[in-house]
């Protein structure tokens, strides 16, 4: 595959790459770089994860990348998701690892590492001070949104403020090239590659994907998860686990993905934060060339639409109705994830498990 091919499979659908010429220089120079994406075990997979991330990492994987699928447990553990039951934490890692399988990436194409594997070497935790003694109280604590917590918590554990300076040595301790991960962890990657300079190490290429809106739509939050006023609208309004009305879980039956999309927030002619465009932007025509609005021939019959921004210009002009929208994301992410439910009904044990978690948290 040439260079300019395997640019466009890192680039695409992308938020942020930090920075272009870095990542150009990178592919030129190394033909299987290495590069990685964080997860925390803290829950069920939802499409904000399961089909931005996963279609990045597919894209990376096809791009030439030796890729890690890292499962942050200690980061968990910290961040007392799952209860801080490392159990749990553990059972959740395993329960990702099917996710992924089930939307096809294949286990032989990435590799599987958990953080407690880099927690057992002495010398991460010497990568974990040096970078923590390159950066200022205050900048590790600018850093804390990145566990979704808000800017101004007075009751903080100290554990927490480890974090920021873990998720930078993870970089350098797996020997990675680049980061990836959502808009929502820049923070931490911004202070991975300024500790870098400082310390003389290897600065990481960093590419970020844009958050997806949850489907209650935009959210006004008294709470500060970033000082950029747009970034905190962002994260504010993300889709998220533990809002289960407003978010469509990777294994989510035909009837449950219907009723969540009818149920939707979507203002007609409206684009910005509107979540049911976002969905299909952001998840839709990432897994898919076309989407086929399907409309009773009074109201001009299917309408077929072979590019995000010929859907977008239909709907601003008004051309489309939200229902109709509605109808034909709610069918394709039906179709999209029909593989999960297949995955999942063959081989059942680790979601019936994580359900039972999730029902006695």
């Amino acid at each position: 595959m040439d260079l300019e091919k395997r640019l466009n499979l890192v680039t695409r659908n992308t938020k942020e790459v930090v920075t272009l010429q870095e990542l150009r220089t990178l592919l030129e120079t190394e033909t299987k770089p290495k590069a990685y994406w964080g997860f925390e075990s803290s829950g069920l997979m939802h499409i904000g994860m399961s089909l931005i991330c996963g279609s990045k990492i597919k894209d990376m994987i096809k791009a030439g990348f030796d890729f890690v699928i890292f499962l942050a447990d200690w980061h968990s553990w910290i961040n007392n998701k799952l209860s801080g039951n490392m159990e749990n934490i553990h059972l959740c890692g395993e329960y990702f690892k099917d996710c992924f399988t089930a939307l096809g990436i294949k286990p032989e194409s990435v590799r599987y590492i958990l953080a407690s594997d880099l927690a057992e070497d002495v010398e991460y935790w010497e990568k974990v001070v040096r970078i923590a003694k390159s950066v200022s109280l205050q900048r590790t604590w600018r850093a804390l949104p990145i566990m979704g917590r808000e800017m101004s918590l007075k009751d903080m554990e100290t554990a927490w403020v480890y974090y920021p300076c873990m998720q930078a040595a993870d970089i350098f301790h797996m020997q990675l090239d680049m980061a990836c991960a959502s808009m929502d962890q820049r923070k931490a990657h911004m202070l991975a590659r300024d500790s870098a300079e400082k310390l003389g190490w290897r600065k990481p290429v960093i590419v970020h994907t844009p958050l997806l809106i949850g489907l209650q739509g935009p959210q006004k939050s008294q709470t500060q998860f970033d000082e950029n006023v747009e970034l905190n609208f962002q994260i504010s309004s993300k889709m998220s686990k533990s809002v289960p009305k407003g978010c469509i879980f990777v294994h989510d039956s035909p009837e449950e993905i219907e009723t969540k999309i009818k149920e939707a927030y979507c203002p007609p002619r409206e684009i910005k934060g509107n979540p049911v465009i976002e969905t299909a932007k952001l998840t839709v025509f990432t897994e898919r060339e076309s989407l086929t609005i399907p409309r009773a021939p009074k109201y001009g019959g299917p309408k077929k639409f072979d590019s995000y921004e010929k859907l977008e210009e239909a709907y601003m002009k008004g051309e489309l109705h939200p229902l109709d929208l509605k109808e034909a994301i709610a069918e394709a992410l039906i179709e999209i994830l029909r593989p999960v439910r297949g995955y999942f009904h063959k081989h059942p044990q680790r979601l019936e498990k994580m359900m039972k978690i999730e029902v006695s948290r």
